[in-house]
């Protein structure tokens, strides 16, 4: 965080104490859901988003007990469901800065059909994937993203199969927005939504998040060690999608942070309907209301 960004957050810190809630904090001790949450936060106070001005949409999981962690506008869906959901507020009233988060587990399980049309389509909202590489709240279990090898209470023998790299898995549906943050690095993750809060399209952002109770093979220490931000790099490009994919390949010893992908020519699903050029309204505006007393 730049010193511009430092007095932006001191001049309004009653605005970022307007998004705490007095309700009790039931992550584990050690859960990168705090810096996430701090993370996001911050960055509608730099935005000066206010809380009737966005809506926060959970999935089911430990990222999903934040719903009553933010005092905003937020609801609760169902597991692997988040993006449709997100996808219809969006629609439904444009004017909304819509945020959806989801697990690991939900998004490339049961969820995985709903990412992909989401990038397909470029939905007009912001992704944050919390990453912790395995289902949390149930206490353990591996997800499609948890690396081969890992022990966990329902696989204790290691998992036999390679998981899914989930950058890179975006990064082959001709996305719009690609990024990847590190839940021990809260300063770089508010930067990362401010950009992706900001985007015309579907802004998807990775957290890789360390599970303490669950997940024992990548702790807060593993990734400390590992994480890059792709500034560090002389000349990258992140127009390049190609050398983003290549990037993002090394999941084990040099793990790049940051926006890794960006296209701003890419239209979004909102802004190609045809019959609706022109439009200054959304769908919330142009429903009238029916009365039904006859019906009864």
């Amino acid at each position: 965080m730049n010193n511009e960004q430092l007095k932006n957050l001191a001049e309004h810190a009653g605005d970022y104490m307007k998004y705490e809630t007095p309700r009790v904090i039931t992550w584990c001790s050690g859960c990168g859901n705090f810096g996430i949450v701090n993370a996001l936060k911050r960055a509608f106070v730099q935005l000066g988003i206010g809380r009737k001005d966005c809506l926060l949409c959970f999935d089911v999981g430990c990222c999903g007990n934040g719903a009553d962690k933010i005092e905003a506008y937020t609801i609760h869906g169902l597991h692997g469901r988040v993006l449709s959901l997100a996808a219809g507020a969006k629609i439904g009233n444009p004017r909304l800065n819509v945020v959806a988060v989801g697990g690991d587990g939900g998004t490339f399980s049961e969820g995985v059909n709903h990412l992909v049309h989401s990038v397909r389509n470029n939905y007009p909202f912001l992704f944050i994937l919390h990453n912790n590489e395995n289902y949390g709240l149930t206490t353990g279990q591996p997800s499609s993203l948890t690396r081969k090898g890992a022990k966990m209470l329902a696989a204790p023998h290691g998992v036999a199969v390679e998981p899914i790299n989930a950058a890179q898995f975006v990064l082959s549906l001709n996305p719009s927005f690609v990024a990847r943050g590190y839940s021990g690095n809260v300063d770089e993750m508010a930067d990362i939504f401010v950009e992706a809060l900001q985007h015309k399209g579907f802004a998807f952002v990775e957290i890789l998040q360390a599970c303490p109770t669950y997940n024992k093979l990548t702790p807060n220490e593993w990734y400390a060690t590992r994480v890059k931000n792709v500034s560090t790099l002389a000349g990258y490009d992140r127009s390049d999608i190609w050398q983003a994919r290549k990037l993002c390949e090394d999941m084990d010893k040099e793990i790049y942070t940051g926006v890794l992908y960006l296209d701003k020519e890419k239209r979004d699903f909102l802004s190609v309907q045809v019959g609706r050029e022109g439009y200054k309204t959304g769908v919330v505006d142009e429903v009238k209301g029916y009365g039904v007393e006859g019906l009864y």
